[in-house]
């Protein structure tokens, strides 16, 4: 197999994970969300950061699960970790203690600013949908270090305006975190299926740095709802390599193969 798979030998949602994943180093603490910031965690830490220490909500410190987990509960992630404390000691000691230097989030709603929405979708009290909710990301979104997070791009998912404030990003951009007096940086890499988003150094608007191989600034507008702004230099995020794929591949197949015993 070639060193660099191509083009049409790996899907949009791989090749997202796997540009998540490289934003990882090893000697990150990272807190991690379940669904795609976990699988792009856990691609980095079985590739290329094996030392980088994952921390989930439920208190599990130094977790190395050989598969996804389903949720924050899920007894891989305690059976796996190097110890578990409470969860009050979770987020007051490790999260507001400031040892977390990443989060990395998902959204079911987002907007130009990095605002989060995982709560409703429409009116709060009538709700069209309702969501899972926060649980700890609007501690993580404004207590980690910095912010990034990972979704699929469509019109229904990156919106002008979110219906619910679950997660603080950048709120209306600018200066807006700090007048707040929350003192971490915030969303600094948005990594969707398509592309990859940088905010704007003075606005903190998402803008688009780099766009994945085969995508057209039309197709990353199409599935955007605000009016998309690119980088005056963008490149074409490199695509996944065979040891990549493999690592992201096998651990799909140990879940599937997991849950389907379940």
């Amino acid at each position: 197999m070639n060193s660099h798979a191509e083009k049409n030998e790996f899907t949009s949602d791989e090749m997202m994970t796997i540009a998540a994943s490289r934003m990882l180093k090893s000697d990150d603490v990272c807190f991690v969300g379940i669904g795609a910031p976990s699988a792009a965690c856990n691609v980095a830490r079985l590739s290329h950061a094996p030392d980088i220490t994952l921390i989930y909500e439920s208190g599990t410190i130094g977790t190395a699960p050989d598969i996804l987990p389903l949720s924050i509960g899920d007894g891989e992630l305690c059976d796996t970790a190097l110890t578990t404390v409470s969860v009050p000691e979770m987020f007051r000691y490790w999260l507001q203690g400031g040892r977390i230097t990443i989060g990395f989030l998902g959204a079911a709603q987002i907007d130009k600013f990095g605002n989060i929405n995982t709560t409703v979708i429409g009116d709060y009290h009538n709700p069209k949908t309702r969501m899972p909710g926060g649980g700890g990301a609007p501690e993580i979104a404004s207590q980690a270090g910095q912010i990034y997070i990972t979704m699929k791009q469509s019109l229904r998912s990156m919106v002008p305006k979110i219906d619910f404030f679950t997660s603080y990003g950048h709120g209306n951009g600018y200066d807006d975190r700090q007048k707040l007096g929350i003192k971490t940086t915030g969303p600094t890499v948005l990594i969707t299926d398509l592309a990859i988003w940088k905010p704007h150094p003075e606005t903190k608007e998402f803008i688009v740095t780099n766009l994945h191989a085969g995508v057209s600034k039309e197709d990353v507008q199409a599935h955007c709802g605000w009016e998309v702004t690119f980088s005056k230099q963008i490149t074409t995020t490199p695509l996944p390599d065979a040891t990549e794929l493999n690592v992201l591949r096998e651990l799909h197949k140990r879940t599937n193969a997991a849950h389907q015993r379940i």
